[in-house]
């Protein structure tokens, strides 16, 4: 039996949000949304006998949620915020003082929410994904409605009982359908496409958006990852959090500058402008999943970079995204990009393969070397934990987001040095070799926080 065809779109791929986790804060924020709407739905009888809301947390939402902020973000979600409107300076302040409880106001009822309500279960919950969350409406013993949520990397979320994602469960007819990079290179031959070509025309087919408005679009992507690249080059200071981290990016940009003249300033930009948008993402500000917000700094340095470095236009730099997210369609749909299924190679690992893609394709290079690119990304990441220390965004996060852009750019100079069609190993059995890693990788190495790295905790 074939497998589907992808019908993600690139905005669902490449999606606004705060930090510093799309599957602890993006994905449970938009999941509380989603309760709150159906409570909303609820008959008046059920809605007046109603008294508490609970919120079950299970799995790495449990073992690093405090870390991460997914007790915030499905309050504010339960609020009616949104990931891609909501205030990041508003969705810090939020549970600061456990005294203090928030309404949700659904029709003539109000419910309130606090710590006591958001319950950080550590005991093992059968579920198929490692990050579950269950949102429960009570009258006492009596369950009034309930809902089991999963987060599933990237911010995209599944609800109990729906067999694809929410966000692309939708009858497209696309023109040219594909489901492994194999698929995708015969639908280029036969019908003598770019990869930017087909990947517009299918977004075209998923979003019902026009070629004008999805460009804009892409433009307004790279725009938002370019900000934060900005932000996180002016910044100083203290990131959140007991671990006490110290910004870099501002130090390593400002070395770059002075060194303009040396060899060595290339890689000290690209790694100043990798660690800037990956610590505004730590500080909890407005970054883009590429493809999750763990990773979220590996595109934005490498796109700034193209930009400001190789002078790259508009077009290049569309064009570049479109291969970019052709590599993370095919991870999250034959593998994962979540930390919790695949470790940090499902991630960093990904985000690297992307950029290898996107330097690949935007430099003029054919299908062939962007399969191969992002195969030896991909590669040079089997097997990474995800071990964050204290639950937070940081360390080891923020500095692999340069070490993964900088394996992206070594991947696409290894892939078009003339050796592509010797490649012995192509994209799509890489990612059934990731994915059979992550399975088989122990769940303490999984964003658990309970061995690896998180274990140094108490030297920091």
């Amino acid at each position: 039996m074939n497998p589907a065809p992808i019908t993600t779109s690139v905005f669902d791929l490449f999606k606004v949000g705060p930090g510093p986790s799309s599957s602890h804060t993006i994905g449970p924020m938009k999941a509380a949304y989603d309760f709150r709407q159906r409570l909303g739905e609820l008959p008046d009888n059920a809605l007046q006998r109603a008294d508490t809301l609970h919120i079950q947390l299970y799995g790495s939402l449990s073992a690093t949620g405090k870390g991460h902020g997914t007790d915030r973000a499905i309050v504010a979600g339960l609020l009616g915020q949104q990931p891609e409107t909501a205030d990041p300076d508003e969705l810090l302040s939020l549970l600061k003082d456990p005294t203090v409880t928030y309404p949700v106001q659904v029709r003539d009822r109000t419910f309130a929410v606090g710590p006591d309500h958001i319950h950080f279960n550590r005991k093992r919950y059968d579920s198929p994904y490692a990050n579950t969350m269950v949102l429960q409406l009570t009258s006492a013993e009596e369950i009034i409605l309930e809902e089991e949520y999963y987060s599933i990397g990237g911010g995209f979320i599944l609800r109990k009982g729906e067999h694809t994602d929410t966000e692309v469960a939708r009858p497209v007819d696309l023109p040219y359908s594909y489901s492994t990079m194999k698929e995708l290179k015969e639908q280029l031959k036969h019908h003598t496409l770019e990869l930017s070509e087909l990947m517009l025309a299918n977004e075209m087919a998923v979003t019902g958006c026009g070629r004008k408005e999805i460009n804009q679009r892409l433009d307004d992507i790279l725009e938002f990852m370019h900000k934060a690249v900005r932000r996180g080059l002016r910044h100083r200071g203290i990131l959140p959090g007991s671990i006490k981290l110290h910004r870099k990016a501002p130090v390593l940009y400002k070395q770059a500058r002075g060194l303009a003249q040396s060899s060595d300033s290339f890689l000290i930009f690209l790694n100043a402008y990798c660690l800037a948008a990956s610590e505004e993402n730590a500080a909890g500000g407005i970054v883009v999943t590429a493809p999750t917000s763990g990773a979220s700094g590996v595109i934005p340095g490498l796109t700034y970079l193209a930009k400001h470095h190789f002078h790259y236009d508009k077009t290049t730099l569309r064009n570049g995204m479109l291969a970019a997210a052709a590599v993370g369609f095919l991870v999250k749909h034959n593998a994962s990009i979540s930390g919790a299924e695949m470790g940090c190679m499902g991630e960093i690992g990904t985000a690297s393969a992307m950029g290898a893609a996107f330097l690949t394709y935007a430099a003029g290079h054919k299908i062939e070397a962007v399969e191969a690119a992002a195969e030896i990304g991909i590669e040079h990441h089997l097997g990474m934990t995800c071990d964050p220390i204290g639950g937070y965004v940081q360390i080891p996060c923020i500095e692999r987001n340069a070490m993964g852009a900088v394996k992206a750019y070594n991947a696409f100079l290894l892939a078009t040095a003339g050796t592509h069609s010797l490649q012995k190993i192509s994209l799509d059995s890489v990612i059934k070799v990731m994915k059979a890693t992550g399975r088989d990788m122990s769940t303490k190495y999984k964003e658990t926080s309970e061995a690896g790295l998180a274990l140094s905790a108490t030297e920091c």
